[in-house]
Formats: structure tokens, C-alpha cells, sequence
């Protein structure tokens, strides 16, 4: 279901691998959302949740990284969205989880998707065009 496809490749190779990576950290939230016979899913939703954020702040460190090494001027605003996500998912009640896994799980998808898409799309591929 969540595949890092052809058309979100930035040309950037560390960039491109961990992007595929956060695809496949929202494809084993999903999987774990679709398993009918797992009525317990919180500790694995919570270590899935886990796993989203320590990547991504390291994902974005390193893109960060990147982009002050290239001297590239959109690097302002990728920071402010970068920081805005990671506030998001610190913002994540685990009680919440909890109470409905499915319907957080639906919730975090959608947001980790629209966010995860738009963002490589419309930001994340300007970076390999103004080097």
C-alpha cells in the first residue's frame, strides 16, 4: 500500500534511500492497522510510532545537513517544516492509541502520507535542482 514510487526519487541517492525507508515505517503501520487477528496493537503501534520518530528527526538531520553543505537557499523553510513534523508526532497521545488503535493508525497514515508526498514533491525536489 505505501510505496516510495519512481516519482518521488530527488536525485539526491541518501536522500531517495531514507525517504523509501519512512514508506516502509508507515507500510508496517498499515500492516499492522489491516491484521484482523492482532487484537493488541498498541505496544507494536507505539514501537512502529517510535521508530517514525527517532528516524525522522535523524532523516532530517542529515538532510538539513545536506542542504547547509550545498549553501541552499530554501533551507529556512525546510527546517520550519521539518521541525512542524516532528512537533506533530511528539504531539501523539499514546492514551488515545489506545482507546481506538485502528482509527489513530487511520489518522497517522493519512498524515504521515499527505505530509510524506507533498513534501517530497514540492520541497524535497528542489533541493537536487538548485544545487
Amino acid at each position: 500500500m505505501y510505496e516510495f514510487k519512481e516519482e518521488y526519487k530527488t536525485g539526491i541517492d541518501f536522500v531517495d534511500k531514507e525517504h523509501k525507508k519512512l514508506f516502509e515505517i508507515a507500510e508496517n503501520a498499515y500492516q499492522l492497522q489491516q491484521n484482523n487477528f492482532l487484537h493488541d496493537k498498541y505496544d507494536q503501534l507505539v514501537a512502529i510510532l517510535e521508530e517514525l520518530r527517532e528516524y525522522t528527526k535523524l532523516h532530517f538531520s542529515h538532510e538539513e545537513a545536506y542542504m547547509k553543505e550545498i549553501n541552499y537557499k530554501g533551507m529556512f523553510t525546510q527546517k520550519t517544516q521539518h521541525d512542524a513534523f516532528v512537533h506533530k508526532l511528539e504531539d501523539i497521545n499514546f492514551n488515545t492509541l489506545d482507546n481506538g488503535s485502528d482509527d489513530a493508525v487511520n489518522d497517522i497514515l493519512t498524515f504521515l502520507t499527505n505530509w510524506l508526498v507533498e513534501h517530497i514533491l514540492n520541497v524535497d525536489k528542489l533541493i537536487s535542482r538548485k544545487k
